[in-house]
């Protein structure tokens, strides 16, 4: 499927209108990209695509028991992928100052080898502009996590992505690649369907 030039606006995008439907058409196909998100540059696919699912696992050299969190545009798109989103959790969501993963139980419509063992997915709403207009254009969540071989320390910024990551994806975004704003990953809190809440990392 094309993207249709309507989609892009790009008097409102900080980033070049090429670069950004370049990597939109590389999810749509399949692909695995690397790509700048509200916390530290990511390896992502379609959330809903397995097989996509499958080849992040292999570039990170990572066992598929280890479950990896999702993106989405707004908190509108989150009950398409669970069926319960306990109260607290839209109170956690709107409080919290820095970016903020939750994980959530009984999901649904996600890719299998995405999901933890109790059927739990991690999703995190986006505020940064290019993976937030994607996540908005490709109407799925994107996998998100980070761009580092399994095991061997987060990169915080482009420049330091292991070459082997590079060289492994099918497309890497060319937005924010000279951005050395410090940045970290983000808080994670479980959620359960009563309300109970895990703080699993600050």
């Amino acid at each position: 499927m094309k993207t249709n030039a309507k989609e892009l606006q790009k008097e409102s995008n900080p980033f070049s209108s090429d670069d950004f439907r370049q990597c939109l058409e590389t999810l749509r196909n399949g692909g695995v990209i690397l790509y700048p998100t509200d916390t530290v540059w990511g390896i992502g696919c379609d959330a809903t695509n397995e097989i996509a699912v499958k080849r992040i696992y292999e570039i990170k050299q990572r066992a598929d028991s280890k479950a990896m969190l999702v993106l989405v545009d707004s908190t509108a798109r989150i009950m398409n992928y669970v069926d319960t989103v306990p109260d607290i959790a839209w109170d956690l969501a709107e409080i919290s100052e820095k970016p903020l993963t939750i994980i959530y139980p009984q999901a649904k419509n996600i890719a299998e080898n995405l999901l933890a063992a109790d059927k739990s997915i991690g999703i995190r709403v986006t505020a940064e502009p290019f993976s937030k207009k994607l996540c908005e254009m490709l109407r799925r969540p994107i996998v998100s996590t980070s761009a580092n071989i399994h095991g061997l320390p987060t990169p915080k910024y482009f420049c330091e992505i292991d070459s082997l990551i590079k060289e492994r994806v099918d497309y890497i975004v060319q937005y924010r690649q000279n951005d050395v704003t410090k940045s970290s990953p983000s808080s994670i809190i479980k959620v359960g369907i009563n309300g109970e809440v895990k703080i699993i990392r600050e």
